[in-house]
């Protein structure tokens, strides 16, 4: 198997008071492995509203696998490839917002709900060097879904 340069994959979305967590939980178990914990922090919001930050990381290379197999359905990758520059900052991280009403219908958007953020392995630690690393994962990744 092709080794994955990444340390790990986070992501996190948060739960409104309007929003069912369950519903909420689902959309963010549609990057995750099954065996995946998520972690849950109940705040408050401004007004006093109930808001739950549903977060999880993952880092083994099989379980970020499991998330690069998710995002491979992503309809806008070739976007994303081409967005690298201003999607992987100087310290190495490559940042995606996914859709959250998408992911709990099973599809990959890009979009507003969800926060990827994933520590690209790069020697030396620039972010030029992250960002080829992420388009060739990408690229790879890519290649292997068709």
């Amino acid at each position: 198997m092709a080794r994955v340069p990444l340390h790990y994959v986070e992501l996190r979305t948060f739960c409104y008071a309007t929003e069912d967590e369950k519903r909420v939980t689902a959309a963010l178990e549609t990057f995750l492995p099954e065996d995946a914990a998520i972690e849950r922090v109940e705040n408050v919001g401004h007004h006093g509203d109930r808001i739950v930050v549903l977060s999880a990381r993952v880092e083994t290379a099989d379980e970020m696998r499991h998330v690069l197999d998710a995002l491979g359905d992503l309809e806008r990758l070739d976007r994303v490839i081409g967005e690298l520059d201003e999607r992987v900052d100087e310290n190495c991280s490559l940042f995606l917002r996914l859709d959250k009403q998408a992911a709990f219908r099973g599809d990959v958007r890009l979009g507003d709900g969800i926060t990827l953020r994933a520590k690209v392995e790069a020697y030396p630690a620039k972010q030029e060097t992250a960002v080829e690393n992420a388009r060739e994962l990408l690229e790879r990744h890519r290649g292997d879904e068709n």
